[in-house]
């Protein structure tokens, strides 16, 4: 995987986000600068993907600053729409290396949302 396949992948994902009907409209009431956003996000899926310690900063902090309109699901069609455009850019090994790590960070970010031992909300708490 290249640093190319990264923004082209997070370009046009992040374009059908926005159009999404389920999940856009959050995004585009969340993000104010879609291109400051979108070099936030390739930096960080180099990070992520190529190790190039390129992101600086905290995904959980950005999400739980909009606790209060993410829902769960909102994940899955995250996901499936991250799968969708995964498996039409990259090959099969990128595509499946790619969609493992977005999984296990929506796991993460619905665990640091909505997961307290003490029953309680985590968005409540936050």
């Amino acid at each position: 995987m290249t640093e190319g396949q990264i923004e082209r992948l997070v370009d046009l994902f992040y374009a059908r986000v926005r159009e999404d009907a389920a999940i856009g409209p959050l995004f585009n009431q969340a993000v104010d600068d879609w291109p400051e956003h979108l070099t936030r996000l390739h930096a960080f899926w180099s990070s992520v993907m190529l190790t190039t310690r390129r992101y600086k900063g905290s995904p959980t902090a950005a999400h739980l600053r909009h606790a209060a309109t993410i829902e769960p699901a909102m994940f899955d069609r995250w996901l499936e729409l991250w799968r969708q455009t995964a498996r039409e850019l990259l090959s099969p090994a990128d595509a499946d290396a790619v969609i493992a790590k977005a999984e296990r960070i929506a796991e993460s970010l619905k665990l640091a949302l909505y997961f307290r031992i003490d029953g309680a909300p985590a968005a409540a708490a936050a």
